[in-house]
């Protein structure tokens, strides 16, 4: 195996309970955890103590699915849980190191929201915010917001496109010095360092200014998660960090090559970049400890809800009409996450999974890399990922919480930084100091320095 310098970054991907389906069930699980705040606090506290890059949190703007009973047997699919940018802030007077990412819809918020929101996180956070683009990935959210369905995928990624460019020039509405508030002169702020950005494209009219400073990071650092050809031409020319789903060191080499060698068209460096997939780990101090836990939350599982697992990946097919123990039958092509419906789908060939075995094997990670093992296994992989260039980082899905992060910080952070391979103190005080990211200088300074 190669070597290559640094170390791993990591992510805290906090869903409430955890992130397998059947999680709330589970009897170590905090089952309120979704409007439970203490529970994240301490969550977030415990995260930042083992020196986590990030806490990381997903959403979406509707509860997915409309299968009742299926819904009524789960905490996830956003049925009850925080807005996570109020619940992020609050956090943030909570920590001092630890960076904050939180996901926000391109197709159902407006540029000039998103810019202040996050602007606005930078500042209570002292330069720890992140922003995950994502398109969303269903008609539920389109039916909250005046639609009878979602945006095509092509239509959602021109608008993502000229969405993250609109946001990224408000926040540039401001140089690095402004605000002088000089009481004496009376001048809050320069105006010759104020820049309008008057913005009319095919999707968003937006004259600015924002009305938020620049924010302490510059820019707060740009995330996201698609991995469709556009989601990687997207990531390409604007992200600063990439959530991915891989089952494979493979397929993980492949995509992160893939992405990589995309960034010199767009005038930027590999290293602008940071790849973190997924990680589902359960951990045992022995294989049999491991795989006795994973069985006990496997065991969870209803039936009801395991299929539904499957229902974005059907695209309106209705798989309870098949054999559940029969093959995964072919299903249309969706409009939803084509990426994730490509990878379940291919793993269901390739490895010949009848529809239960399927849903079964995505009841944790949901298509992420699932790894049941000793410390000393899931840190062997960990460091065979990051040194091959499979990933720069992993984003640690806990099974149910907060045991299952607990066990992560107590049992594999010690292998790793045995290894060298991650951190014992943060390197700075901002998210961007800590994932290695450069600070975005404002156009009109760098225009300057080129003179």
């Amino acid at each position: 195996m190669t070597t290559r310098p640094g170390q791993i970054k990591l992510g805290a991907f906090l869903y409430p309970t955890g992130h397998h389906i059947a999680a709330w069930r589970h009897p170590e699980a905090q089952a309120d955890a979704g409007s439970n705040f203490a529970h994240y606090a301490g969550l977030a506290q415990a995260a930042e103590a083992a020196k986590f890059d990030l806490v990381f949190m997903a959403d979406g703007v509707g509860t997915r699915g409309t299968d009742i009973d299926a819904l009524s047997r789960t905490a996830q699919r956003y049925v009850a849980q925080f807005e996570p940018i109020t619940l992020l802030s609050a956090l943030a007077a909570l920590t001092r190191n630890i960076g904050f990412v939180a996901t926000a819809s391109t197709s159902y918020n407006e540029p000039y929201h998103i810019a202040r929101k996050f602007a606005s996180l930078d500042h209570i956070s002292g330069g720890r915010a992140g922003w995950n683009l994502v398109t969303s990935a269903s008609d539920h959210e389109a039916h909250n917001f005046g639609r009878d369905e979602h945006y095509a995928h092509a239509e959602r990624y021109e608008r993502a496109e000229e969405f993250a460019d609109v946001v990224r020039g408000l926040w540039d509405t401001f140089e690095e010095d402004s605000f002088p508030r000089d009481k004496q002169s009376g001048i809050f702020f320069d105006p010759a360092k104020q820049h309008v950005l008057n913005h009319k494209g095919k999707h968003f009219k937006v004259r600015g200014p924002l009305n938020v400073s620049r924010a302490p990071q510059g820019h707060p650092v740009l995330v996201q998660a698609g991995a469709s050809e556009p989601g990687k031409e997207l990531a390409a020319r604007t992200a600063e960090v990439v959530f991915t789903a891989h089952q494979t060191i493979e397929d993980a080499k492949a995509f992160y090559a893939d992405l990589k060698g995309r960034m010199a068209k767009y005038g930027r460096s590999r290293d602008e970049l940071k790849v973190m997939p997924g990680i589902f780990p359960v951990i045992g101090r022995t294989e049999e400890e491991a795989q006795e836990k994973f069985q006990q939350i496997q065991d969870l599982i209803h039936p009801v809800v395991g299929l539904s697992l499957l229902n974005g990946m059907a695209d309106g097919v209705d798989l309870s009409q098949y054999p559940v123990d029969g093959p995964v039958p072919d299903v249309p092509e969706t409009n939803n996450s084509k990426s994730r419906q490509r990878l379940l789908l291919d793993l269901a060939r390739r490895e010949n999974l009848t529809i239960r075995q399927l849903y079964l094997r995505i009841a944790g990670a949901r298509g992420h890399w699932q790894i049941v093992g000793t410390p000393t296994q899931i840190a062997d992989q960990m460091e065979a990922w990051f040194h091959e260039e499979a990933a720069d980082g992993f984003n640690v899905m806990p099974p149910h919480l907060p045991v299952g992060l607990t066990d992560f910080i107590e049992l594999v952070l010690p292998e790793l930084r045995r290894r060298g391979l991650f951190r014992n103190e943060y390197e700075g005080g901002t998210l961007r100091e800590n994932l290695g990211l450069r600070i975005p200088r404002h156009p009109a300074r760098t225009q300057i320095a080129a003179e």
